[in-house]
């Protein structure tokens, strides 16, 4: 997600509509000001995150919104705000 989506409290806001809708995943920032997130679960469910990444929380004005399809089988048991991906031990799986 791109726009104004650091310190607006935007990684935690999303971890909890992640879990409201059972999802399980991570969300960290990116060191160019977006964030970026992994979520894993029910096709209607990730379509719902999606919608709300979208706007986010109150204070978030976001720009855009850029998703992709990865493979591999799921990789996470829960939903979680990460510092980083991969505790910064990895790569973004993303890129």
């Amino acid at each position: 997600m791109h726009g104004m989506v650091q310190g607006v409290n935007f990684r935690a806001a999303a971890a909890d509509q992640a879990r409201r809708l059972g999802l399980t995943g991570r969300i960290w920032n990116r060191d160019d000001g977006a964030v970026e997130c992994v979520a894993e679960g029910e096709a209607g469910a990730l379509e719902r995150l999606r919608e709300w990444l979208g706007h986010g929380p109150r204070l978030a004005r976001v720009r855009t919104v850029e998703t992709a399809d990865l493979d591999g089988g799921p990789r996470y048991a829960e939903f979680a705000v990460a510092r980083e991906y991969g505790g910064g031990r990895g790569q973004s799986p993303l890129r």
